[in-house]
């Protein structure tokens, strides 16, 4: 592993995990929609410029369209929104964590789509420990009159994980041997297309962001955290592979935490701190990533 190799993965380790904090930023003014809207425009305009330069040519067959538009809103529209959302209800260092379950439910659809990723009883006591990490999270909203406010926040995050362990389960199978930039590319053209429009629909009415700092915010999500991040990402994946190329979904916990701690004044308690272990341990046993044959696992695209 080349040094380079290492830098890319500490730079994008760095700006994923900073994503929570910046998601959490923007929306104190806007919706989660005009969020998710702006920061994949960024993020299509840094990938055009890229794109032009390398002069890659745009996919026309019909049924790698519909993959890469199944990707845009299973992989990045729906998720970045589902995030979004759940940071208006919860602190931004419990939505990194929650994130951080993504190689969990991988290994679980993985297991029923592609014939070589079985459960095996090491990944199953894995993905056990996982579920206790999650129930010690949420326990933090559970009170007397049932589901507080906060919990469907941390569902929302939940289920934007489910929607990255398909899609990604979903590309290894159908969009193979694709060009990294043309897939980043392709990906986040296609989800903005779909967030346009759901976004002037749902945050009425749609206002442009007046803050400088939301601007950062979102150009940082769009340019870093969209762009720059998967074309890091995919880099990672063809010098190391996938499996190894994912350790850096486990950094994600410890740079939003201690992020969200220090910039946004939130605190940990041992519900939170007990919980990061279980699910970064859960996550590390599950994948095996150093192991004869790597398990599949799933990268956080915020």
């Amino acid at each position: 592993m080349k040094i380079k190799e290492w830098a890319a993965f500490g730079m994008l380790g760095l700006v994923w995990g900073s994503s929570f904090l910046w998601i959490k930023i923007a929306v104190q003014e806007v919706g989660p929609f005009t969020l998710v809207a702006f920061r994949l425009l960024f993020g299509v305009l840094g990938l055009l410029v890229i794109m032009r330069w390398q002069r890659q040519s745009f996919p026309r067959d019909r049924r790698t369209l519909l993959a890469y538009l199944f990707m845009g809103v299973v992989n990045t529209a729906v998720p970045f929104v589902l995030i979004s959302w759940g940071e208006t209800k919860i602190d931004s260092g419990l939505a990194s964590i929650l994130n951080g379950t993504v190689p969990l439910f991988t290994i679980v659809i993985a297991h029923y789509w592609l014939h070589d990723e079985k459960i095996t009883v090491g990944r199953l006591a894995g993905l056990a420990v996982g579920f206790v990490g999650v129930v010690v999270l949420v326990s933090r909203d559970f009170g007397p009159q049932g589901l507080h406010g906060n919990l469907w926040g941390q569902l929302a995050v939940i289920a934007a994980s489910i929607c990255y362990a398909t899609a990604i389960t979903f590309s290894r199978r159908h969009l193979r041997n694709q060009p990294p930039v043309v897939q980043s590319f392709m990906v986040l053209l296609l989800a903005d297309a779909v967030i346009w429009p759901a976004t002037l629909m749902v945050d009425r009415p749609f206002h442009l962001p007046q803050l400088p700092v939301t601007w950062l915010a979102l150009a940082w999500l769009g340019l870093l955290g969209s762009c720059f991040a998967y074309l890091m990402f995919f880099y990672l994946i063809n010098a190391w592979g996938p499996a190894r190329a994912s350790l850096v979904t486990y950094v994600f916990p410890v740079i939003g935490v201690i992020l969200g701690i220090i910039f946004l004044k939130e605190v940990a308690d041992w519900r939170l701190i007990v919980g990061t272990l279980l699910i970064v341990g859960a996550v590390l046993a599950v994948n095996n990533p150093f192991a004869a044959k790597p398990a599949l696992a799933a990268s956080a695209a915020d």
